[in-house]
Parts: structure tokens; C-alpha cells; sequence
């Protein structure tokens, strides 16, 4: 395995991750932007109310968005396989 080849790979790998991270961590901004705006409007400072709407809106997310997660791990899973079946790795 030469250093392209190494590079290759770990530049799939980030670019997955980066890509299946993204609508979780969207969301996770959006909401926690939108209870800070609130927050500061309103003069209430509870911690649960940053906490529990959050969370929520992540799982609510993670669940809609498991499936493209899925398919863009598996792509990199099959990329890396391929690539050692036939050697290159």
C-alpha cells in the first residue's frame, strides 16, 4: 500500500464522516441557535430548556436520517473492501 493509496482512503473516510455527521449536527446548531434566541428574549435561563428540545430534535433526526447514513457508510465500507479484494490496499 503506497502513501496515494493511504491518502485515498482516509479522505473517503473524513468526507464520510463528514457527510453522515451533517444533518445531526445542523440541527443540533438550528435548535440550540433558536433556544438561545428565546433565551435571551425572554430573560429565562434553565439549563432543561436548552437540554430536552435538543435531544429531541437530534433522535427525531438521527431517525430520519439513518437511512443516508447507511447507504453512505456502506459506500465507503464497499469502497475500502473493493479496494482490498483487489489488492491495492
Amino acid at each position: 500500500m503506497d502513501g496515494a493509496a493511504t491518502y485515498a482512503v482516509l479522505q473517503d473516510m473524513l468526507i464520510a464522516v463528514l457527510l453522515a455527521s451533517a444533518p445531526v449536527m445542523l440541527v443540533a446548531l438550528v435548535v440550540g441557535l433558536g433556544i438561545a434566541l428565546v433565551q435571551a428574549l425572554t430573560q429565562v435561563q434553565e439549563m432543561t430548556l436548552t437540554f430536552v428540545p435538543k435531544i429531541v430534535a437530534i433522535f427525531v433526526v438521527l431517525l430520519a436520517s439513518l437511512p443516508f447514513v447507511y447507504a453512505t457508510l456502506s459506500g465507503l465500507s464497499d469502497t475500502v473492501f473493493d479496494a482490498i479484494a483487489s489488492g491495492t490496499l
